[in-house]
């Protein structure tokens, strides 16, 4: 439970601040290459920006747009070079699973050439992103925001009432996105349900937000937004890896293996759609959102 004293406002600059130290103690180790240092910061710009979006009542209009949209931008530019890591590290790992027929190491091999080659080619995009006047002037707006911070009077609300109503608002968002998702059209249900991860992880986020204020409540209801996002991320990810599969045009020399692997992919999104019902049920429960 929150101390009385605690305002909504003050939770907000203290998720900002983490934050935004996060994220400027992640540049050399990005510059250098250092494991996981990408998406370390590319999440810390997704947390930043989920959270001016989700508070942005508690904030003067107009006054966060210019950071919101830098920190997409960053996040993007990052994005780019971890998703191509990511992607041709779950492939290859799957591919070195298929039976001795389909040549599984030679499959892994040539995958992991094409990856990094993919990575090799948008990594500049990292540095420039990293040393350009934007990256500064996000840093700058940051440090400005902190220092002097475009409060309403709306944010010296008590933090607990006020951060349970947004966890439900943000549930309530969420679980129409997981019913159209679910009601969707075969031409239509990708992208629905990429919508509904969308909508997941930012309700995961406003519970991590919530969590220091509220407690175990707050942490109850982001897990389960996050076991959400995770199975709505599987479907996405296999989604993604069958595309990448269908777009190279000689197979990677192994048309066999490539084959085995595109429906792998094809499975494991059918099997993501199957378990979503049942991961959303406990997330859906109005009562997960009480934190008062």
């Amino acid at each position: 439970m929150a101390r009385p004293e605690t305002t909504v406002g003050q939770v907000l600059l203290d998720r900002i601040e983490a934050q935004a130290v996060v994220l400027a103690g992640l540049d050399e180790a990005v510059r250098a290459d250092e494991p996981d240092a990408v998406h370390r910061m590319r999440v810390a710009c997704r947390r930043l920006r989920s959270a001016l979006r989700t508070f942005r009542r508690l904030l003067a209009p107009g006054t966060t747009d210019g950071v919101v949209a830098d920190l997409r931008w960053l996040g993007a530019a990052l994005g780019r070079a971890r998703d191509r890591e990511v992607l041709a590290e779950r492939l290859a790992t799957q591919a070195r699973e298929l039976p001795a027929e389909c040549g599984p190491e030679r499959v892994a091999g040539a995958l992991e050439r094409w990856g990094e080659a993919e990575y090799r080619r948008v990594r500049p995009e990292v540095a420039a992103a990293l040393d350009s006047p934007r990256r500064r002037a996000l840093a700058e707006a940051l440090t400005t925001l902190l220092a002097d911070p475009p409060l309403r009077r709306r944010a010296d609300r008590p933090a607990v009432p006020e951060l349970s109503r947004v966890a439900a608002r943000e549930q309530r968002r969420t679980a129409e996105r997981v019913h159209a998702a679910l009601t969707a059209d075969p031409e239509d249900r990708d992208r629905a349900l990429h919508e509904a991860r969308k909508c997941a992880k930012r309700a995961r986020y406003a519970g991590e937000t919530a969590a220091a204020a509220v407690g175990p409540a707050a942490e109850l209801y982001a897990e389960r937004m996050k076991a959400v996002q995770e199975v709505l991320g599987e479907h996405q990810d296999a989604v993604v890896a069958a595309a990448a599969l269908a777009a190279q045009p000689d197979a990677g020399g192994e048309p066999f293996g490539y084959g085995a692997l595109y429906a792998r992919q094809l499975a494991a999104a059918e099997a993501a759609r199957g378990r979503l019902v049942e991961v959303w049920a406990p997330a859906g429960k109005r009562k997960l959102a009480r934190f008062g």
